[in-house]
């Protein structure tokens, strides 16, 4: 009877304390969004997307419309190829020389600098006996082997004969060669230049600018650093951007010319050179003809390391670069390729986009899918009537290819003794990137605004080109929905775990799993509190809200926090982040990946803007958005602020001295495609100004360039500085947003 009295007791006690102990754990455990074993239904967590991938282009519904995306879809291409804004045109340096005389037409060799110290190379071909002023042809070459001086032999070329592909053994050997001498016969000059490493243009070697593959650790330096590396990626340096620019350069060529009329500047390249071809047609102004052959597509996009670079394709693609040259009129073909689709898949509705704009006779196709992948004679052959018609040469037709003598690489190649080939080393891709470095460093800091006037130049370069590195402004309430999940009372205030979902412009979801702690006695105020690993950050070991969260509830703020893509319930139980995802491609190229996906860091910003949209759309109408960013969450904050502006009443950033460019792993969790090209940090926070900022991590003093832009708008006391960072800050913070 005894030790039944004493098991009973004893059961007793350690019921009592099991229940203790349970109910501890259960307040410790904050509440969750998202059942066990489950994660957030978010689109972001399927595969990436990569060049292989579905790439429609959608029509706009008015011409108003277009402009709008047109301007997104142009500053993103300039963006990404490190030219927005343009670089300062240095001189050209023209040399022009050996000039070969083939009857009707004549051949110069020509090279000139594009930068100081980098060199275009390549063909000028000119009618002879020329009258007044002509058109003038830019003919990018594109990755036929050896490029300018390509050579298909004569085996090949017999094939192709027979199959009606060429017509001539010697055009069908060369036919690059063939289109240049054909368009100088019927009246143009026809520049035909190299792309980086391939022929005369060795100064970044075939071997990095094409085939690049692993990082180059001597390359990977916080100064002095090589194509490919972070460093080059977080300033935009890439070598699409450099080809790019070599193309807008060449026009600038031309148009030294004394006999070329600029109003009539066409340009035309297949593969690789159709790549170039579209993308200078949809960014610069002066080309009034353009036909990319074999490269419009809604499928692969181009699969070379100079056709890709980071921010490019992200949301758009090849279709809708050759909509950026509408209304103007633009031929194109299509083989049985990438391409062989063209005619049902992009072409219907780049046809209905040049209609929306009232010249739906502007745009052509040839679907020549019976031929490989080519710019053959029967692809030229629908090239030349095209430009005889819109460049007006009054070139009698049909236009036949006649025959001509091709010419081979010792009689085309621009270096001799007299012009000797400059050198190629790892030195000067170093140096050529210091120099491309030092010239947009400068171009930024002389956008540094001193008034009204040029903040509002600032914000519009500035904050335009940050606008394309996040990517996303504040999506609409109306494309969101919210949904409670589960519901505490917790001692004067409610805890509510829920879901908001947003279906994105694509037709994407995106769901976030928030936190709610609502007090009693709202009033009016609401803080997004951001943290690195999520919400339950705002709670300490023990399961109770942390000190400045609970005294922000006791003064009566709703306080938000958010599991921002892939950190708290979008993980495993104790999984961690140490390295962003990439597509399967094994090149070590960010432009494989970020071309076409958002990085990390710029999801999480979306997720930011998100909560800050439905907080300020919310039917209860906060009086005040304010947002605190701690730790690399400061970071997000910050560029969040950017991006919603005076939306956000409120900002306490502690940055902790981050710097985008001080990263040397493009996979880092924090690395941003371009964050360090628009005065990394700092200039995020500028472009925000003039709304209430109190910034943590900097040092003493505030950063320059937002002291000047807080200046700028005469609100120099809306910004004050701590020494504190981390928790301390945070504690701060809450004195700082009470107080106010």
């Amino acid at each position: 009877m005894y030790f039944a009295q004493i098991s009973r007791r004893l059961l007793i006690v350690c019921l009592f304390v099991l229940s203790v102990a349970w109910a501890n754990n259960l307040k410790a455990e904050p509440l969750k969004a998202v059942a066990e074993g489950k994660k957030p239904a978010d689109d972001r967590l399927q595969p990436l997307k990569d060049l292989n991938g579905y790439f429609p282009f959608k029509v706009s519904e008015t011409k108003e419309d277009w402009a709008i995306r047109r301007e997104i879809i142009q500053r993103r291409t300039l963006v990404s190829l490190g030219l927005w804004p343009l670089p300062k045109k240095t001189p050209l340096n023209i040399k022009i020389h050996g000039k070969i005389d083939q009857g009707d037409y004549t051949i110069e060799k020509v090279y000139f600098e594009s930068l100081p110290g980098f060199y275009v190379t390549g063909s000028l071909y000119k009618p002879k006996n020329i009258q007044g002023k002509v058109p003038a042809v830019l003919s990018p070459h594109g990755h036929w082997a050896d490029g300018r001086f390509y050579d298909d032999g004569l085996n090949n070329t017999r094939v192709k004969i027979t199959q009606g592909a060429e017509r001539f053994e010697d055009g069908g050997r060369s036919p690059l060669q063939s289109r240049c001498v054909q368009l100088a016969r019927m009246g143009c000059i026809v520049f035909h230049y190299d792309m980086i490493g391939y022929a005369d243009n060795m100064q970044i070697p075939y071997e990095i600018s094409h085939r690049f593959a692993k990082q180059r650790p001597e390359m990977n330096k916080l100064k002095d650093w090589g194509l490919f590396s972070p460093q080059a990626e977080a300033h935009l340096q890439n070598v699409m951007g450099l080809q790019t620019w070599n193309s807008i350069r060449s026009l600038d060529f031309l148009e030294t010319l004394p006999e070329v009329d600029t109003n009539r500047l066409a340009v035309t390249g297949g593969s690789g050179g159709g790549t170039q071809s579209m993308l200078l047609a949809g960014i610069d102004p002066r080309v009034a003809v353009s036909f990319p052959a074999v490269m419009v597509s809604t499928a692969m996009q181009g699969g070379c390391t100079c056709e890709n670079c980071s921010l490019l394709r992200i949301d758009t693609g090849n279709v809708e670069f050759a909509a950026l040259f509408a209304p103007k009129p633009q031929g194109m073909t299509a083989a049985d390729d990438w391409t062989v689709e063209m005619k049902t898949k992009g072409f219907p509705e780049l046809k209905q986009h040049y209609e929306l704009l009232g010249a739906k006779d502007n745009v052509t196709l040839a679907a020549l899918t019976h031929f490989k992948h080519n710019y053959n004679y029967v692809s030229r052959a629908t090239m030349y009537p095209w430009l005889n018609k819109h460049l007006k040469l009054g070139h009698k037709e049909p236009i036949v290819e006649p025959a001509y003598e091709r010419l081979e690489k010792d009689q085309l190649t621009v270096w001799n003794n007299e012009h000797p080939q400059p050198e190629s080393t790892p030195e000067f891709e170093r140096q050529l990137l210091r120099g491309m470095t030092e010239q947009s460093d400068k171009q930024i800091a002389a956008l540094t605004p001193t008034d009204a006037g040029s903040f509002e130049e600032f914000q519009r370069v500035l904050g335009g080109g940050i606008d394309t590195l996040i990517g996303r402004g504040l999506p609409n309430t109306t494309d969101m929905q919210y949904e409670p999940i589960n519901k505490e009372e917790v001692g004067d205030h409610l805890e509510i775990a829920s879901l908001l979902t947003l279906t994105t412009d694509q037709g994407k979801q995106e769901q976030l799993p928030l936190l709610f702690i609502y007090p009693e006695n709202w009033n009016g105020q609401a803080v997004i509190w951001l943290t690195e690993n999520g919400k339950d950050d705002l709670y300490n070991a023990a399961g109770k809200l942390i000190d400045p969260v609970q005294r922000l509830v006791n003064e009566g703020a709703t306080v938000v926090g958010v599991d921002l893509f892939r950190q708290g319930e979008f993980l495993d139980a104790g999984e961690t982040v140490e390295q962003t995802r990439k597509v399967e491609n094994s090149r070590e190229f960010a432009g494989y990946t970020f071309g076409y996906n958002h990085n990390l860091f710029a999801q999480r910003v979306h997720d930011v803007l998100t909560v800050v949209s439905f907080i300020d759309g919310h039917e209860m109408k906060p009086e005040k958005v304010d947002l605190v960013g701690i730790g690399q969450a400061g970071i997000w904050a910050a560029a969040a602020r950017a991006q919603a502006r005076d939306v956000v009443d409120r900002a306490a950033i502690d940055t902790s001295g981050f710097r985008f460019g001080s990263l040397l792993d493009y996979r880092d969790p924090m690395f941003l495609c371009g964050g360090a090209k628009y005065a990394d940090v700092p200039g995020m926070l500028a472009v925000a100004a003039p709304s209430k900022l109190y910034l943590a991590g900097e040092g003493k003093t505030v950063p320059a360039l937002l002291s000047a832009a807080y200046k700028a708008n005469q609100a120099e006391d809306q910004i004050q500085i701590s020494r504190l960072t981390g928790k301390d800050f945070a504690e701060e913070a809450v004195n700082w947003l009470l107080a106010e």
